[in-house]
Parts: structure tokens; sequence; C-alpha cells
């Protein structure tokens, strides 16, 4: 079985600053960690080698640095990684990016082809969801969203059983393979790295491929490629404090409607 897990490397958004004369995020603010919903994909893919069998391999696009985003994933029990890096992908949006990483799926499987892709279920930076679903639209495969358990895998009916979480408890959907997954943080439990995976980590240089490499259409990536943009980014104006008002029921109940009309009045 091959498996395919797509990861991103993202800002720590406990650590992420807004730049108040740009409005944008101030990256260097905050170190670079792998995408968490990621960090479950990548622990489930590797819970079902050891299962089944066979091989995963982690796809990332991004700047040289996710190289270290790969590394982490090796040491997590991956064994291959592939870095999508170019100037050219500069600026894409979750359309273009679902292009690349598509076209880098499909290199990288070329003479392996994969069983299933997991990815997770969105990352923290964007919030968008929107990655996951545009790869498995691109590919032409099944997609199933916010998995928070996979009940069953068969490799040879080539069939897997899923819950997918929804408000008001889940859904239990089969599907044919291959297919790709988005994961909810619940599925599964992180387990700490062992120390041959850290070491093998500590050596290992994934493969890099450009847009020439992937044979990428110019106006399929980048800025060109993408029909949305962010025109700013800010920091939500803080609140006032509050008014606690005490005393009889019905007296506050007054007291809170006239000055709700009052605020009501001057903002019309």
């Amino acid at each position: 079985m091959h498996i395919i897990v797509c990861v991103k490397q993202v800002p720590d958004t406990t650590e992420v600053r807004i730049d108040p004369e740009t409005n944008t995020l101030d990256r260097s603010s905050a170190p670079a960690i792998i995408n968490p919903y990621d960090s479950h994909a990548v622990e489930e893919a590797v819970r079902l080698k050891e299962q089944f069998g066979g091989k995963v391999s982690v796809i990332s696009m991004g700047p040289f640095s996710a190289v270290e985003a790969i590394k982490k994933c090796i040491a997590l029990g991956a064994d291959d990684g592939y870095l999508l890096s170019d100037k050219k992908f500069a600026g894409s949006d979750t359309l273009a990016t679902s292009y690349i990483l598509a076209l880098g799926i499909m290199k990288v499987c070329q003479r392996k082809p994969y069983d299933l892709i997991f990815c997770g279920k969105q990352a923290i930076d964007g919030d968008t969801a929107q990655v996951g679903p545009g790869i498995a639209r691109r590919l032409g495969i099944p997609q199933l969203t916010y998995v928070k358990n996979i009940s069953s895998v068969n490799p040879e009916q080539k069939e897997v059983k899923v819950h997918r979480k929804l408000d008001e408890g889940y859904e239990v959907v089969t599907a044919k393979m291959p297919c790709l997954i988005t994961v909810e943080k619940e599925i599964n439990q992180l387990r700490y790295s062992s120390l041959p995976d850290m070491l093998r980590a500590a050596r290992y240089q994934p493969s890099i491929y450009g847009a020439l490499d992937l044979n990428a259409d110019p106006l399929m990536m980048g800025l060109k490629g993408s029909p949305t943009s962010v025109l700013k980014i800010f920091v939500p104006t803080q609140r006032g404090q509050g008014e606690i008002l005490s005393g009889d029921g019905q007296i506050v109940v007054n007291q809170l409607i006239n000055g709700l009309s009052s605020r009501l009045a001057q903002n019309i």
C-alpha cells in the first residue's frame, strides 16, 4: 500500500503577530511548525503502513525552509519526502496550490501508484479546508472529509470505511480506493518519534521539484493562477469593558432596554 500525505509548514498561531504598519502577518515573530492537523494525517498513514505494510510518502509545497517540516515527518515514521519549491509558486491561493500538489503527486507516483492520500482537515494559517478537496477534484478521485475515525481498510477489495464528523454526530461512509481523506485531530494520538527515525530524519534530504520538473502551466500557479487574494489582515478592535447591572429584576431589565435603545439611536 502506498500512502501519500500532504503537509504544510505554518507559523505557530499562538506566537504570530500582526505588523501594525502593513497589516500583514509578521512570520518572523513565530516559529515554523508542521500544521497540527497534518501531523495527525502522518500518524494515521504510518499506523496503516504498520498494519498493512507499504510505504508513506510526504509531499509539501513551500520555501526551502519547509525541508525541516518534511524531516519532522520522517521522524514520525514516513519513508520518503518531496518538496515542491519554486519562486513561480509564490502567491498561490488554494486553487493554484491544489493544482501544484496534484502535479507533485502524479510526479511522485509515476512508478508506484497511490492507494490513499491523507491531508489535514485544514491549515491553521488559512483555515479554508479547500486544498484537500481541490487535490481530489484535480485527480478525479473520491474525497472523504472531516474524518474522525478509519474503521476499516480492505486492500484486496480496494475499500475504506470511515466516520465523518458532523455537527451532531457522525456518518459512516465507504469509498473505493484510491481516494483522499482529510482528518480531524481526534483521529489518533500522536506518538513520540523513535530514536532510529530521529537519527534518519537528521540525515535525510528530500527530493525537490520545481515548476519545470512538474511541467506546470504558468497560468495555473502563482498569482496568475490565483483568482482570490488576501487584501488585508487586521487585528479586531478590542471591545471596551461591559457594564454590570444589579438590583431588582424589573429595574435591571428596564436599565438594559434603555441602554440598548440609547446605543441603537446613536448608531442610526
